[in-house]
């Protein structure tokens, strides 16, 4: 059990830090976004879906780092909107160069729009014929230059959540054209008793090996971590992580002193802070040793029970951190709204000490 072995500190109710990117109403929820940070440090991308699991069609781009959003899905293919469930956005750069930005989604089959352009003209491009439950929650560069791209499946191939006896598998793929084709998905871990899924993928301080996080749907014990060591060939036996890194769909950076900052839906047993979202401040040797690292902070509040998190997050050149999520932020009738909290590990670190 954790509880009580590290400090967490609670910013939830700090509006300052708050930015809305997209309003929830009534009758609008806005769910599941991810983010982008371009090259310049200050221009992002946010892409989401409307309803739980819904469609996709939005995007908003910011040029100040996330404080102020521009709508922008004027921009984007007529099709995206048939587009179903939590798209993701990445930049790939191929052999040559060559930038692309993508938005993949889950439904039908992994389907995806490409700006070759910096983001400013969409188009949408044959879906990479993947049955999935998510898509890519995961893209990472491979020493050799290929992408690794990381999601979850069904055990029995289909497309959709498990239901039943049915588990999850966590599946790989690699581009080596920055993302036009992808080679044929294999099972990255499945596991006879759980259901592994959300792999967040990214590499150790040192370059020398890969480290994947994931959610534990079974809900059987903590999140599950693994290693590789030879550029996801093959993968260590998988492990619990420690129970304050047990959470959903884990997004993180490496802040600037070297330690990660890793994002979730809090899911630890028993924690005060289970179903908020949360971020966990730690080393990347205390994921290796089982450690349960620096503190936790409580992020947002969930005003909707579980109902948060699949998160974006930044680190911009100043040192701060932009973590972004779908939430009912507030009571009211209003549905959830896309939310960025904006913190540096400075100030947290001087709340510890205080």
């Amino acid at each position: 059990m954790g509880l009580d072995r590290i400090p967490t500190i609670d910013i939830s109710d700090e509006t300052a830090r708050q930015v809305v990117v997209a309003a929830g109403t009534p009758d609008v929820y806005q769910g599941h976004p991810t983010t982008l940070l371009m090259p310049d440090g200050h221009t992002m991308f946010c892409v989401w879906s409307i309803g739980h699991g819904g469609a996709a069609g939005p995007m908003a781009r910011s040029d100040d780092g996330g404080l102020t959003w521009t709508r922008i899905d004027d921009r984007l293919p007529p099709g995206y909107k048939s587009h179903v469930n939590c798209p993701s956005i990445y930049r790939m750069v191929d052999a040559s160069g060559k930038e692309r930005l993508w938005v993949f989604s889950a439904h039908p089959n992994m389907p995806r729009i490409v700006s070759e352009d910096g983001g400013d003209t969409w188009h949408e491009l044959e879906p990479l014929g993947f049955p999935c439950v998510m898509t890519f929650s995961s893209v990472v560069r491979l020493r050799n230059g290929n992408y690794l791209g990381m999601y979850h499946r069904r055990s029995d191939g289909q497309a959709g959540e498990a239901k039943g006896e049915t588990l999850l598998e966590v599946m790989q793929t690699e581009s080596a054209d920055g993302g036009l084709t992808w080679s044929d998905p294999r099972v990255a871990l499945a596991l006879p008793d759980k259901m592994p899924c959300e792999p967040f993928v990214f590499r150790a301080p040192d370059e020398s090996e890969l480290c994947c996080i994931m959610r534990e749907n079974a809900r059987k014990g903590h999140s599950i971590v693994m290693f590789s060591q030879d550029e996801a060939a093959t993968w260590s036996d998988a492990s619990q992580t420690v129970w304050e890194l047990t959470g959903d769909r884990h997004a993180g950076v490496r802040a600037p002193d070297g330690r990660m900052v890793i994002a979730f839906r809090d899911q630890a047993p028993e924690s005060p802070t289970k179903g908020h979202f949360v971020a966990w401040v730690g080393t990347y040797q205390d994921i290796r040793e089982g450690r349960p690292g620096a503190y936790r902070v409580k992020l947002l509040h969930s005003h909707a029970g579980w109902d948060c998190g699949y998160p974006g997050i930044e680190l911009l050149p100043d040192g701060t951190i932009v973590a972004t999520t779908y939430i009912k932020y507030r009571p009211g009738s209003d549905k959830h709204s896309v939310v960025s909290v904006r913190f540096t590990l400075d100030d947290l670190d001087q709340r510890v000490r205080s």
